[in-house]
């Protein structure tokens, strides 16, 4: 295929040799030259994140002082990346989907796909074996790289055509955002429907999470590493006391190849959109005491193994619901939240309605990091942005999120399934990029992720090839979609195989786009 020639015109250098470099280069070049605040956020070419407390207004210090962040989308250099607490990135994404998230996803392929229990425990256990595994592939970059991962689409996107996968990861993460802020806000509603609106829970769990992300990047991993805990328990006292009349299941015809391709793609949707951020939460880790399959076990299974039983769970209520007239009667009214309830309220009495409010809570670790990494990606719009701190990012992205969850709320389950189903279209086409370049044209080479050029655009690839790819691919995904708007001539005949199309196919265009790239310009 592409030569390791082709990866690099200085020679092969370590990771530590590339850190030291880029270190004496930043410390000689790319000091402010002004003092002030702006100055200090002035982010120059191939500039790296350095710690200068001296250069720091007073006030700036003090709040730094308090575990605040202060890097945002600066690469990290080697020597600075000293984290070797490794299971962190496990309980990172344990914790942020040991939640109410889930459950809708679960009850979607029983309520609205008419599937069976079976068969839709099945096809959640199949899907999510696979689609785990890109994102937590992608997870390795971001210890070895020091790059949030939307840094890292530059290396093959370009630094100008990258902006259209980040909108699209901004846009995707936030509406994961609002899933969750929905879900506890019924959770939070179900406690007293008639003086507790959806809107009310959407704004507290909303500013919960706020706080838990306003922090950064030491808060969020503290959050995550202990919170699961409560959530587990609460789960556990909800099922135990309701799960009694799970086994009362709609009656339903075996689930034809439609059903569970459709399903299948929703599925897949929920696990590959982590690929546009996954490595976000790991560019403080050291690279150097752990190898790149512990690194991606410990991501794999912070997704599979809180999603699965949690998506089975949720077909398992779906399923139930039209059964049980107190089920359905709480679920019109107050959604998932309200079904919990009428699970908890017979056994637990006033007790259920506190493991209601830690349900409810079990939402705010994931949006606290969606919170985060949307704050990331706008810093990445604009140049100038990167001059303004992530955490007034984290304020904005606050300020938007609750009116928008709350207009979403009125139409809960079609936002859900459109939501879910769309963003695994361009995830496919966004992880495939990032996979193909990383294994075929850098050859698990993380050293030709030259921290020097990270936001010089005449450097970085012109992304064609990338782009190329992508567009060519909607050519087949968009007869293979089935969305409630528009199903295309293979979906009608096959079931929504749009995620795997965009997958296959940009990866298939963009191995021979992307030589011809590097041949043209003598360069990765």
């Amino acid at each position: 295929m592409v030569t390791s020639s082709l990866s690099s015109q200085e020679g092969t250098r370590t990771p530590v040799q590339d850190a030291e470099k880029q270190a004496e280069a930043t410390s000689d070049s790319h000091k402010p030259q002004a003092s002030g605040f702006i100055s200090l956020l002035r982010v120059n070419d191939g500039e790296v994140y350095e710690v200068n407390p001296k250069e720091h207004p007073r006030w700036y210090q003090r709040f730094l002082d308090t575990g605040a962040e202060e890097n945002g989308i600066k690469p990290v250099p080697l020597f600075q990346r000293t984290n070797r607490q490794y299971s962190n990135l496990f309980t990172m994404f344990f914790t942020c989907l040991l939640c109410l998230l889930p459950i809708p996803t679960g009850m979607l392929a029983t309520l609205d796909f008419g599937m069976s229990l079976r068969d839709s425990a099945l096809v959640i256990l199949f899907f999510a074996m696979i689609t785990c595994a890109p994102p937590a592939f992608m997870a390795i970059g971001g210890a070895n790289t020091g790059l949030r991962q939307q840094v890292q689409a530059r290396y093959s996107f370009g630094l100008y055509l990258a902006t259209i996968p980040l909108l699209l990861n901004a846009a995707t993460v936030t509406g994961f955002s609002l899933i969750s802020a929905i879900v506890g806000g019924q959770a939070i509603a179900s406690l007293n429907p008639s003086n507790v609106s959806v809107n009310v829970g959407i704004v507290i769990v909303s500013l919960v999470s706020f706080a838990a992300s306003f922090m950064g990047y030491k808060a969020l991993h503290f959050w995550e590493r202990w919170t699961w805990i409560p959530s587990l328990i609460s789960l556990v006292i909800a099922v135990g006391c309701g799960g009694k009349y799970l086994h009362l299941q709609s009656e339903v015809p075996p689930s034809t190849a439609p059903q569970v391709l459709s399903y299948g793609g929703l599925i897949a949707g929920y696990f590959l959109t982590f690929g546009g951020t996954v490595s976000d939460y790991s560019v403080y880790h050291d690279p150097t005491h752990a190898s790149k399959l512990k690194i991606f076990t410990y991501t794999y299974l912070g997704f599979f193994l809180p999603s699965v039983p949690l998506l089975i769970l949720g077909a398992a209520i779906g399923g139930a619901v039209p059964q049980v007239p107190s089920w359905a009667s709480a679920y019109a009214v107050s959604g998932v939240g309200g079904v919990f309830y009428e699970m908890l309220a017979p056994a637990a009495g006033g007790f259920g309605k506190f493991v209601v409010v830690l349900l409810a809570l079990s939402v705010v670790g994931n949006i606290a990091i969606s919170m985060y990494s949307v704050a990331l990606n706008l810093q990445m719009l604009l140049p100038r942005l990167a001059r303004v701190p992530r955490f007034v990012f984290t304020v904005a992205v606050f300020a938007v999120m609750i009116p928008v969850a709350v207009r979403a709320a009125e139409r809960w389950e079609t936002s859900l399934e459109n939501f879910l189903t769309l963003i695994g279209y361009w995830a496919g086409c966004f992880d495939a990029v990032i996979i193909v370049e990383l294994v075929l044209f850098r050859r698990m080479d993380f050293s030709t992720y030259d921290h020097a050029i990270w936001n010089v655009g005449r450097r970085l690839p012109t992304g064609l090839a990338a782009m190329g790819a992508s567009v060519i691919s909607f050519g087949l995904v968009v007869p293979g979609m089935a969305e409630v708007w528009y199903t295309g001539p293979i979906a009608e005949k096959t079931g929504d195989i749009g995620f795997e199309l965009a997958f296959v196919v940009t990866a298939l265009f963009y191995v021979p786009l992307r030589w011809l790239e590097v041949r043209i310009r003598g360069h990765l």
